[in-house]
């Protein structure tokens, strides 16, 4: 109980805060998978509420979508966007998409993940020669799944095909047998797996393959702000962060009593949701050293692949609200 205690302090505090500032609307962007759980929780326990904030989900089932969502004014933050697309559109054009919070991805944090259908008899990631392959949706999550796929000594083409899917249809693709394999996400994987459509082949594969160390932090996504609203509504921009973080705080602390929202948010069974794995999710300004070290040597790989034009400094695009 005491370590609730901040929360439910916060929660009794609310009206007292919504009173003493207007309401502002903040349009995010919702990639549905269950790194966006922040979202769900900050929205439905009150603590945007709690900041003067009126959020609303923009559902985008694509990165590149929410880039262009963020370029284009559309919305002014993003509740999980990938971390490689940030490095890419902040190369381009400094400030575009500025992170306040990070989520650590490895095989105990499980988001991304390599699964087999049931029948076939790979039993590791170096069995999948022959393998038609399906990926989640977007240039960072299909070339992670090829780095990965390389680093395991799978030549494209030779060994493997791989096609971008839509999260929606991972599932049943593998059921059909229409793909032989998967690089998907959480809460996919584990449905896909309790359903009897595949097996898990490897989780956490960013970390052991692409950094090299299973205990690293892949910074793989993480919630965004715009840098114009950071610049136009500092104040705000700041009160949307601090319901982020009360948000983080009640995953990190109580877990079990959020994790309903992946049934009502996520399409995840009810049977499903208490077991569905969860990621780091983390503030910027709780990040140490060597999470930065890992997340500037994940951004560093993704520009020797191609994904990331030039080469960013991944303190340029953070900051510590």
């Amino acid at each position: 109980m005491l370590a609730r205690r901040p929360l439910l302090l916060a929660a009794l505090a609310a009206p007292a805060i919504a009173r003493a500032q207007p309401v502002e609307r903040v349009r995010v962007a919702v990639f549905n998978v269950s790194s966006a759980l922040p979202y769900y929780v900050a929205a439905e326990r009150g603590f945007f509420a709690a900041q003067g904030i009126e959020a609303s989900a923009v559902p985008l089932q694509a990165a590149p979508l929410i880039v262009q969502a963020m370029v284009a004014g559309d919305v002014e933050a993003a509740a999980n966007l990938v971390t490689l697309e940030g490095a890419n559109i902040n190369a381009r054009r400094a400030n575009t998409a500025i992170y306040v919070a990070l989520n650590g991805q490895n095989a105990q944090y499980r988001m991304e993940q390599f699964v087999v259908r049931t029948a076939h008899p790979a039993q590791s990631i170096r069995d999948l020669r022959g393998a038609r392959i399906l990926s989640a949706p977007g240039p960072a999550n299909i070339s992670a799944a090829r780095a990965v796929l390389a680093a395991n000594g799978l030549v494209e083409g030779r060994d493997y095909t791989i096609q971008e899917q839509q999260m929606g249809v991972h599932v049943g693709a593998l059921a059909a047998g229409t793909f032989d394999a998967a690089y998907t996400l959480e809460p996919v994987a584990t449905i896909a797996e309790r359903a009897g459509a595949a097996r898990r082949l490897e989780a956490g594969v960013i970390a052991t393959h692409l950094l090299g160390r299973a205990e690293a932090q892949a910074w793989a996504a993480g919630c965004a702000l715009t840098g114009r609203f950071l610049t136009e509504k500092p104040a705000v921009a700041t009160r949307f962060a601090a319901a982020w973080s009360a948000a983080c705080e009640l995953i990190r602390t109580d877990a079990a009593s959020v994790r309903p929202l992946l049934v009502q948010h996520m399409q995840t069974s009810a049977e499903l949701a208490p077991t569905v794995p969860l990621v780091n999710f983390r503030m910027v300004r709780d990040l140490g050293e060597g999470d930065l070290a890992d997340f500037q040597r994940f951004v560093d790989l993704a520009v020797q692949q191609g994904v990331v034009r030039d080469r960013i400094e991944v303190r340029s695009f953070v900051r510590a609200l």
